[in-house]
């Protein structure tokens, strides 16, 4: 089994998750005892959420980077970052490591690419949403059409996950205002949804609309779980 490296915090509420996600996918491939060999640094989310606003891009990637120094010093085999918004610096952080990066957009492609999804929309915070980093991805390597909510819907969406769900509060209302979002985006063709912030699986889930979700926490997880487990 190889070591899997998390580098989390951000939040540690989706963190949770990933750990959750992937001990139970090892016990389920092999029973008995087996849990999953992890090394999880988890950075204050503070100072991130601070300088993503002020767009110091440079020094979140000079940071992150840091970090993943630690956990592959540490003994990872392969590293995840477990937010969809801080790939925003995955080439940086691959750039000053030795160990492959897991990019969180590749694994959600091939579960799309998996069941023939071809246009897809996509929710995240307004930097996943609006910059190229995420979207331009999924277009020009996986060849998928992006759709995202008008502006109005993206700055309610980010709001809900920097005011709410990364502070682990979930609300009734924002639920609804997510799912009314999420069928305005099936009405424009979308065949699948993305949720692309490692917190909204937190709020909204399968079964809670007709379309299907895919939430990038467990797909992340699951195919880190893959790996480990692939001698």
């Amino acid at each position: 089994m190889k070591t899997i490296g998390l580098l989390g915090g951000m939040s540690w509420e989706s963190s949770l998750e990933y750990y959750r996600i992937i001990n139970e996918g090892v016990k389920e491939q092999l029973g008995k005892l087996h849990s999953a060999k992890i090394i999880l640094n988890s950075v204050d989310f503070e100072p991130i959420e601070e300088l993503q606003h002020k767009n110091e891009w440079k020094k979140l990637g000079d940071l992150l980077a840091d970090e993943a120094k630690k956990v592959e010093s540490a003994g990872a085999e392969f590293l995840l970052i477990c937010t969809n918004t801080m790939h925003k610096v995955a080439d940086t952080v691959q750039d000053r490591i030795n160990i492959p990066l897991l990019h969180i957009a590749d694994a959600t492609a091939e579960a799309l690419i998996k069941n023939k999804v071809k246009k897809v929309g996509l929710l995240g915070t307004k930097f996943t949403m609006e910059e190229d980093f995420y979207k331009k991805r999924l277009e020009d390597r996986f060849d998928l059409e992006v759709v995202t909510p008008d502006k109005k819907d993206r700055e309610l969406i980010h709001q809900i996950i920097y005011n709410e769900l990364c502070l682990g509060v979930i609300k009734d209302d924002s639920k609804k205002i997510y799912l009314d979002i999420i069928n305005s985006l099936s009405e424009k063709g979308a065949e699948g949804i993305i949720l692309g912030c490692t917190e909204i699986g937190l709020l909204v889930k399968e079964g809670d609309c007709s379309i299907k979700l895919y939430d990038t926490t467990k797909i992340h997880a699951d195919k880190a779980t893959e790996i480990a487990l692939d001698e």
